[in-house]
């Protein structure tokens, strides 16, 4: 279970990953009290089941909170941090190997991590990036999703993430400790610089579709870095 602990970009937050590795095996933390603005949303997404949450800003440009091959909006009061495995993962001395699992899936490794608190919700918008190569969108995420512990019930289609066409995927993950299952969302674009993923996960179910207006704010406004 992938839970709402802090971002783990820089050496100062080595004890913070500890503790996020630590609630992958023990559970989430009590939801902390924020100002609900995720709740301001307007417009339909494509599914017509979430809506676009309000725009807070935008990421993946150069100067930006994280630099990646694409950009793209984040939702109002979200905030954005880049992520540098291989620091975190140095810096864990003896949690290396949890660490490394945590910020690798499949073929991507975490680049940014978008937190829900200061919004009042519970989870993240993470964003992977993989080397540049000739697999396709549909590849990507579907080895992702295959090397995500618990999942199951994976929905594949292919999508219009802005000015891009990539694969999407709607699925579920269960914690065997926790007993508990929770739906999940990725999208998968391809770029010059390689594999793009955003993910969407949170606390649990309920949490996940409250945040889908701001995974749909991303997807709507996904574009590669250098058309932006």
């Amino acid at each position: 279970m992938r839970c709402g602990a802090g971002t783990v970009g820089n050496v100062g937050r080595t004890l913070a990953l500890a503790a996020l590795v630590t609630g992958l095996m023990t559970g989430c933390a009590a939801k902390e009290a924020a100002p609900d603005a995720a709740s301001k949303a307007s417009g339909a997404s494509a599914t017509a089941t979430a809506k676009v949450a309000r725009r807070g800003g935008s990421i993946g440009a150069s100067g930006s909170a994280c630099e990646l091959p694409v950009t793209f909006d984040i939702a109002e009061f979200w905030k954005a941090e880049a992520v540098d495995s291989e620091e975190a993962t140095a810096a864990t001395g003896d949690l290396a190997d949890l660490a490394d699992a945590f910020l690798r899936q499949g073929p991507v490794t975490m680049a940014c991590e978008v937190d829900a608190k200061p919004a009042g919700k519970i989870g993240f918008l993470r964003v992977w990036t993989g080397e540049p190569g000739d697999t396709d969108a549909r590849a990507v995420l579907e080895d992702f999703v295959a090397a995500e512990r618990g999942a199951s019930d994976a929905r594949y289609s292919t999508v219009k993430a802005g000015a891009i066409t990539g694969a999407e995927v709607e699925y579920v993950t269960t914690s065997e400790l926790l007993e508990e299952t929770k739906k999940e969302h990725a999208l998968a674009v391809t770029t010059p610089e390689g594999p793009v993923v955003l993910h969407l996960g949170g606390m649990d179910t309920s949490e996940h579709e409250a945040m889908l207006p701001a995974y749909e704010l991303a997807k709507s406004t996904l574009r590669t870095t250098a058309a932006g």
